[in-house]
């Protein structure tokens, strides 16, 4: 249709056309929006990337070189978890978290941190270390892994460069580190309590006959306290017998290591642990005047206080703040292997977390893909010896078995395997250490647990109380098994299961007989779930040597008949593109992006202090024990009281 207007025939405008119209205006006006991001975006990148090639002039035989101000300070900020090893991770997920915050705090490996410190020892553009511990976690169960990382701190201040330790508020084990400073500096309003090392758990026994649980546990050893939760509302006499004992040798070794750091009377710290109420009131209330009176700080200060005492030292920035490299911006310059290949000829392999019979996940692994990894080892012609790195309260029995039939192989190839514990090697940590021919341990390192058990709850009676009821036939005395879990266990499973159990023990015993060179007879001794600490470990065969990772692996190259070796598998070298991510994230640093790489900024994010955050954290920790309960005959060599995070 058309209209005649001013002798002129014009279409009319319909409803139709209007919207169509502005749609073409509106996905044209997105389209322009949208390339003129992209072309923000890409100049973005395009400013940042030749800003990191200003910084960092490619990467040579020392990685990739940093700009940094001649005498400036080393920032040790780790943030996270200390642990054996690094999960392997999203490398662009975990840039992004950095950079726009997200994310809970991970782990941060050990050797990783040590590694740089090494380095820094040896930079002479880096004058001085300062440790800002804030953001580090440190499990009471993980006291190995803190004393040879203030080996290292210690290592680094005997080379004559400073060590300044600052902060608000010192965790116990953080302290630890802290001691070796030469300087350790304090807020004024801080605080710092010596808490000692406990062993609580939470029992619930009454809670599941309340509930109308039917407890089923099967179980073999004395000291076998893994399943007293459940059976118990108190810890039994033996298990307090085990934990006084491990925790006395812990605490020892704490207080020794804190006396001499800070050149105080033996026996000092232990006494002060004890004496903290009364000495806090001396001070007028103040536990911060109270510490410095006892010798553990040198100095009370306001944060800007202590940016100054550092600023002093190292010098000062165009913006006032002290010449300092935070730990994330210089690992980018540190080789991430100095010298050692992804495989040498020493392999080292590490076994973390939870055993499991599952997939290799962070935070458990998993008996195939470390069995894979020793036959790997065992058939590459260049590997000569294996150094086996256990971080491991055990698990599944089956998983277990899987890995130590390779370092069976490993031996009848005729390359020598030593077994390096780091904090934890007990139960099926120590079920795949004892075939090795030397195993090496620290004093703190809690091993033993030679036990075995299985759990089955059934809820039959919760069920019935409330109406519901199970019924059948079958063609067995096993059928009823199809039931459950609301139905009671067939006595004729129950009968078949113990059986199971008591031949998986003796099994146990054999496995550590075997390896140990022991009769089953002194095994048995030492055997029956009882949880050792390495230093008592090494007085009753259980351990050869007491020693760290680098310890073993020359007694692997000594075996081995190595003079000059290479080492691999103890940092994975990252790829190129994960260096970049990883010189994105310090670029984002270095321009004040990122405002956990700045003094007193590395807080423990994710560590929730109020009760509901640790009770959180408990259902927490129950709900990923269950979950890794995977073992195909459900039956487990696991350490639950040895205080593994």
């Amino acid at each position: 249709m058309t209209e005649f207007i001013g002798g002129q025939d014009r279409p009319r405008l319909t409803v139709w056309q209007f919207f169509k119209s502005l749609g073409k205006v509106v996905v044209g006006g997105a389209l322009l929006l949208q390339a003129f991001l992209f072309i923000v975006v890409f100049a973005l990148l395009v400013t940042v990337l030749g800003s990191i090639n200003q910084q960092m002039a490619g990467k040579n035989e020392e990685g990739p070189s940093l700009k940094i101000e001649e005498g400036s300070a080393l920032l040790f900020n780790p943030k996270g978890v200390l642990a054996e090893t690094a999960p392997e991770v999203d490398q662009f997920q975990q840039a992004l978290n950095e950079a726009f915050g997200g994310g809970g705090p991970g782990q941060v490996s050990v050797h990783e941190l040590i590694r740089v410190i090494e380095h820094a020892k040896g930079d002479e553009r880096i004058s001085a270390m300062v440790l800002d511990l804030g953001g580090l976690i440190v499990p009471d169960a993980y006291l190995s892994k803190a004393m040879i990382l203030a080996d290292a701190v210690e290592d680094f201040r005997e080379s004559g460069k400073e060590v300044v330790a600052v902060g608000d508020f010192y965790g116990q084990n953080q302290y630890l580190i802290n001691s070796e400073a030469s300087t350790v500096l304090m807020h004024d309003q801080g605080s710092m309590i010596f808490s000692g090392f406990g062993a609580f758990r939470t029992y619930y026994a009454s809670l599941l006959e309340k509930l109308d649980v039917t407890v089923n546990v099967f179980r073999v050893g004395t000291f076998k306290s893994a399943l007293e939760p459940v059976l118990r509302d108190d810890m039994s006499p033996e298990a307090e017998l085990a934990n006084v004992e491990r925790l006395a040798v812990m605490w020892d070794h704490f207080t020794s290591r804190v006396d001499e750091n800070r050149g105080l009377q033996s026996g000092s710290t232990a006494a002060f642990a004890n004496q903290q109420a009364a000495r806090t009131l001396a001070a007028g209330g103040s536990t911060a005047e109270a510490v410095v009176a006892a010798g553990y700080v040198d100095q009370l200060m306001t944060r800007q206080g202590q940016k100054d005492f550092i600023g002093d030292i190292v010098g000062f920035d165009d913006e006032g703040e002290p010449n300092t490299v935070a730990l994330r911006k210089y690992k980018v310059a540190v080789p991430a292997v100095e010298d050692r290949p992804e495989i040498g000829n020493i392999a080292v392999i590490t076994v973390e977390g939870t055993i499991i019979d599952g997939a290799q996940e962070p935070g458990v692994a998993s008996g195939s893909y470390i069995a894979q990894r020793l036959k790997e080892a065992r058939e590459d012609e260049d590997v000569k010896a294996v150094v086996f790195r256990v971080d491991s309260p055990g698990g599944s029995a089956f998983a277990s078995e899987i890995m130590r039939d390779e370092i069976l192989a490993l031996k009848e190839a005729g390359k020598p395997v030593v077994v390096s514990m780091s904090s934890l090697a007990a139960s099926g940590g120590y079920w795949i250490a004892a075939p090795a021919d030397v195993i090496y341990a620290q004093p703190t390192t809690i091993t033993g647990s030679i036990g075995i058990f299985a759990y089955l709850p059934t809820f039959e009676k919760l069920a019935n109380k409330y109406g519901v009821f199970v019924d059948g036939v079958g063609t067995t005395n096993l059928s009823a098994l199809s039931g459950m879990p609301l139905n009671e266990l067939p006595e004729e499973f129950k009968m078949l299961l113990q059986a199971s159990i008591e031949n998986g023990y003796d099994e146990f015993l054999g496995v550590v007989s075997e390896g140990r060179g022991l009769t089953t007879e002194q095994v048995s001794e030492i055997a029956e779930g009882r949880v050792w600490i390495g230093e008592t470990a090494a007085t009753i065969g259980l351990v050869d040597k007491l020693g760290g990772l680098q310890d073993a692996i020359a007694e692997a190259a000594a075996l081995a008949e190595l003079e000059d070796y290479d080492v691999g598998g103890v940092t994975k070298e990252k790829t190129k593109f994960e260096q970049f991510l990883e010189s994105l994230t310090g670029e984002a640093q270095a321009r004040g992006l990122i405002e956990e790489d700045k003094l007193f900024a590395a807080r423990t994010a994710g560590f929730d202090r109020t009760t509901l955050g640790k009770a959180a954290a408990i259902i927490d920790r129950e709900l990923k024990l269950n979950a890794s309960f995977d073992d195909p005959n459900g039956l487990y060599v696991r350490c639950l009281d040895c205080g593994a995070p």
